[in-house]
């Protein structure tokens, strides 16, 4: 098929590169990604894998949008044909118009009309290049690279920039590979003609901005607040979290005078080892952090329900996958709000604060600390895989401008000044936040037992049904204090609009486009992302100022309308649930068409 009837497309454009898990092509499929970056283009790159090691079907979504859309599409401009196994499945997802690349040792037919296809000799490229046999498997990806850098105008001296990028402690692997590119471009440019409608055009550089993924951002988030102690066990996909702390904190936490390292990272047995651990630290009066998954969330329950009534600070990630079970451990979604929330058993409720960004993962990475120590309590990051691993185009991260806040410590003069007047739960403020002492504290007055029994002001057990009622409440005015602390709503806003959106998380790129797209329709709406629990009052003001509010997240149940139903009972006729879960990220086109499909019926 020749298309000349189609508008050219530039810059706006969503490719897919189907491959084979463990074959080597997440360094093309990267390369790929991040010369468009260089090229000064906003992309964006989904990785779809199994959860086995090697062999089943692997796929890489690159969204190109001048327009700065970075949401997953449920559809292809282009396909890149690697896999014989989902070739004809695949071709499906190419829209009318459409590109293939294939490599022609796939010996299965194309019969689709309506797209256009370029064969690519992956294999005779290969073997006159004289690629060795150990290496020919994965060197094969390079050629890809090559012929689709040629076809979509992708420049090589960008290619070879993100090459040695990616390989820049062996700059001579990276040359090796840039090899196989330009041979693999020489060949198409003699070879194919384009036919296609879709380019790749330069743009002004993207210097404020760099590409990283949400694990490694939390992780320098966490470096940059302080941290001294992690204990974590791996786990997809919150492992890279940990690994993230390992690698940067040896270079930025290290004492200048004696060159011992400021910190401590434990992999431990298991999910009760670490979060014990962690809380142990927290206790003694260290930033304490650990890292899981909706799993090794439900095996901590029972160590973050002592640290709520304990009041022990550390910071907790969850970097959500599906579940229940083992789920889908290489999927995304908003599956564990609930869990979280109220994990623990009795009457607990945790500090939850959700990053929608890259960069807010850096944020949140040393902010959480600050609250989980100004409110003496667990703080969970609620992240997921979608933007925890996956790589995202965001702005240079920002240090920290304020110092860093510890809450309220005793320290030796202070407890001298109240005359041993000092008790572990006592709120001597009015705002249930008691004072605490940390280990170093040589004040006779300092230490104090802490249990997860029944206890009184002055941390000596108790089962006095009113002394428990008087520290229960205490420490729900605490948390009714903290609302007003922790990160407030983020708006984007039409005038007259008087439908609202409501999500949160990952889902931002998702809405903010459905957004736009709404209003090129005529239904005008605001966007309200909420950043964290328990709610603001700003979050019931925007529910009371819409007539109706559409509530969109990655879950069955619809957990994020359920807190709200609960927490606002008498404006439960302006909340609507939108909700599922496939273990994808949500799509633009998803949300219009439910939204439109709900107003359709409120109009009939």
């Amino acid at each position: 098929m020749k298309n000349n009837s189609l508008d050219e497309r530039v810059n706006d454009f969503c490719m897919t590169i189907c491959t084979v898990n463990g074959s080597g092509s997440a360094t093309a499929n990267i390369t790929l990604l991040r010369a468009m970056f260089h090229m000064g283009i906003p992309v964006s790159g989904k990785n779809i894998f199994p959860s086995n090691i090697k062999g089943l079907p692997t796929w890489f979504s690159i969204r190109v949008s001048d327009d700065g859309y970075l949401a997953r599409v449920a559809h292809d401009d282009i396909i890149v044909q690697m896999n014989p196994t989902t070739f004809q499945d695949d071709l499906n997802y190419d829209i009318p118009g459409g590109v293939v690349f294939y490599a022609d040792h796939i010996n299965l037919p194309i019969e689709r009309e309506d797209v256009i296809v370029y064969p690519m000799p992956v294999k005779d490229l290969i073997r006159s290049a004289g690629v060795p046999h150990d290496l020919r498997d994965y060197m094969q990806n390079m050629v890809y690279v090559g012929i689709v850098g040629q076809i979509l105008g992708i420049g090589m001296e960008f290619i070879k920039e993100a090459l040695l990028r990616q390989f820049k402690q062996k700059p001579s692997v990276a040359e090796s590979n840039f090899a196989i590119v330009k041979l693999a471009a020489e060949w198409a440019k003699t070879n194919l003609e384009k036919i296609d409608r879709y380019r790749a055009e330069v743009r002004e550089p993207l210097d404020e901005y760099i590409m990283t993924d949400g694990n490694t951002a939390g992780a320098l988030g966490a470096i940059y607040g302080g941290f001294q102690f992690c204990g974590w066990y791996p786990i997809t996909p919150a492992t890279s979290l940990a690994e993230s702390l390992g690698m940067f904190a040896p270079k930025l936490r290290k004492d200048q005078k004696t060159g011992k390292n400021t910190f401590a990272i434990v992999q431990a047995e298991d999910e009760l080892a670490s979060i014990g651990m962690a809380v142990g630290a927290g206790w003694a009066g260290i930033r304490s952090m650990s890292s899981t998954s909706g799993p090794g969330i439900s095996l901590m329950t029972e160590y973050m329900s002592l640290a709520y009534y304990a009041e022990v600070p550390l910071v907790l990630w969850d970097v959500q996958r599906v579940g229940p079970s083992t789920g889908l451990p290489t999927r995304t979604g908003q599956c564990d709000l609930n869990l979280v929330y109220f994990l623990g058993h009795g009457d607990t409720q945790q500090l939850v604060i959700i990053p929608s960004s890259v960069n807010e993962c850096f944020e949140f990475g040393w902010k959480a600390f600050d609250l989980a120590e100004q409110f003496q309590t667990p703080v969970i990051v609620l992240s997921d895989l979608d933007l925890g691993m996956n790589l995202w185009m965001t702005k240079r991260f920002v240090y920290p401008d304020l110092p860093i806040d510890r809450g309220k410590i005793f320290w030796e003069s202070d407890l001298e000044e109240h005359d041993g007047e000092w008790g572990r739960y006592l709120d001597i403020d009015g705002d249930g936040i008691p004072y605490r002492t940390v280990m170093g504290n040589k004040h006779p007055d300092a230490p104090y037992f802490t249990r997860g029994t029944g206890h009184d002001e002055f941390g000596k057990y108790s089962e006095d049904p009113e002394v428990w009622m008087r520290n229960m409440d205490r420490i729900k005015k605490k948390f009714d204090t903290a609302r007003e602390k922790l990160p407030k709503p983020i708006y984007r806003e039409m005038e007259d609009a008087k439908i609202g959106l409501i999500a949160m998380g990952s889902t931002e790129s998702a809405v903010i486009e459905a957004q736009d797209r709404l209003a090129d329709m005529g239904l005008l709406t605001d966007f309200m992302r909420v950043r964290a629990l328990p709610f603001p009052k700003e979050v019931k003001k925007f529910i009371k100022s819409h007539e109706r509010n559409y509530v969109l997240e990655l879950n069955r149940d619809g957990q994020l309308h359920q807190i709200m139903i609960i927490e606002y009972c008498d404006m439960t006729d302006r909340l609507i649930s939108l909700s599922y879960i496939d273990g994808l990220p949500m799509t633009a086109d998803w949300i219009i068409k439910t939204v439109v499909r709900k107003e359709h019926v409120r109009n009939d």
